[in-house]
């Protein structure tokens, strides 16, 4: 009816009407005409009848810990794309890292009769009998498909970015153990580490806890190095969202960044670049790798041959240089605490000392309060 409606052979209007991806191929104004005629004639395609004859739904399932900003839901921007274009229907499911929920949801995803699955930063040791595609899986598992960034790369890069810029301690924020990314990442830090000479300290190095996608957990983890007294000048942070977190910690102790600590993050999501000051980071192509994970996916489901399908696919990061890192300050920061607290034979500035120079310099805070530590070091070196 629609096809006699409008002129065109009915594969055209089918195509169109079921966003095939062959439909590309159709002037814009064709497709345009067909679906407005669809609109005044209401006409809407029969899904149900068209899996009946095909013996296809259409239809595939995604995979997730949580959806928030950050690293799940730019992966899962670009696989949206990817599928709508392509004409698929997608269910989401979010299993909150709960083992129960991980070994469950790709059982009523099959119930639903999706076509395959893409499993984003989530544990995969099922085996199925229709193509899965993994974002940050790690597992290698037969017939699985792993789409990931480069980490070895990632950890180079940012940690170089920071030793040419005269940074040596350096904090390290690791993910949380959970995380898929996490022992890959890690393992990739210290072996750039070791190439680069930096030395790893120990104190430096604080790993997330609980699985609260937000700022808060960055916050609390810096707030802990601070409080361990261990100076440091940089910081590698285990995601965009710790990152924004620490610098917040970092402030709040009267510490500029980057004059006083610069700060790297991971990811590049969306509001990195607004951030103040704008956050350093390495990009992991997060829409990229959505969309590569779900082109490789119905690649497989046309092709029904597991065997032909790459084990992995890594795709390469790029260091985004902005205002949250500088030059290493000459003296090594030591993180503040208490008026009056004592750090290794010197004693931290009185708040009354620092309030009177920012009264009669107009130095920041954090100048200040340098400057008296400065001041103070020197002193007791000369007693000594």
């Amino acid at each position: 009816m629609l096809a006699d409606y409008v002129g065109f052979a009915p594969a055209t209007v089918s195509l169109v009407m079921n966003r095939s991806a062959a439909a590309d191929s159709i002037p814009q104004r064709t497709k345009e005409l067909i679906r407005k005629a669809a609109t005044e004639l209401n006409y809407h395609p029969n899904f149900a009848a068209r899996s009946l004859r095909t013996q296809r739904t259409f239809s595939v399932g995604v995979v997730v810990p949580e959806i928030s900003e950050g690293y799940e839901a730019m992966v899962l921007s670009g696989i949206e794309d990817y599928l709508l274009r392509a004409g698929y229907f997608y269910f989401v499911v979010c299993h909150r890292h709960r083992a129960d929920l991980i070994d469950e949801y790709p059982k009523l995803l099959l119930g639903r009769s999706v076509e395959g699955i893409i499993a984003v930063d989530t544990p995969w040791k099922h085996s199925l009998p229709i193509p899965v595609v993994t974002v940050s899986g790690h597992h290698q598992n037969r017939g699985v498909t792993n789409v990931m960034v480069d980490h070895d790369a990632a950890a180079e890069l940012a940690l170089r970015h920071l030793i040419e810029m005269g940074h040596r301690r350096v904090a390290i924020i690791k993910g949380q153990e959970f995380s898929s990314d996490t022992e890959l990442r890690w393992n990739a830090i210290e072996l750039s580490a070791q190439r680069l000479g930096l030395p790893i300290i120990p104190a430096l190095v604080k790993q997330l806890k609980d699985d609260t996608p937000t700022p808060e957990l960055g916050y609390r983890v810096t707030r802990k190095l601070l409080a361990a007294r261990e100076p440091f000048t940089a910081m590698f942070a285990f995601n965009d969202i710790t990152a924004i977190g620490a610098i917040h910690a970092l402030k709040e102790a009267g510490l500029d960044v980057p004059n006083d600590v610069s700060v790297v993050g991971f990811d590049d999501i969306q509001s990195a670049a607004f951030q103040n000051p704008a956050l350093t980071t390495v990009r992991q192509p997060l829409r990229t790798m959505g969309k590569i994970a779900a082109e490789t996916l119905l690649n497989r489901i046309g092709s029904r041959q597991t065997d032909c399908s790459p084990n992995s696919v890594v795709v390469e990061p790029e260091l985004i240089v902005r205002g949250s890192t500088g030059p290493a300050p000459t003296d090594a920061v030591q993180p503040q605490g208490e008026a009056g607290t004592q750090y290794e034979g010197v004693q931290a500035p009185q708040e009354g000392a620092v309030e009177r120079l920012i009264q009669e310099t107009g130095l920041t805070k954090a100048q200040a309060t340098k400057v008296l530590g400065a001041l103070a070091r020197f002193l007791v070196g000369e007693l000594h």
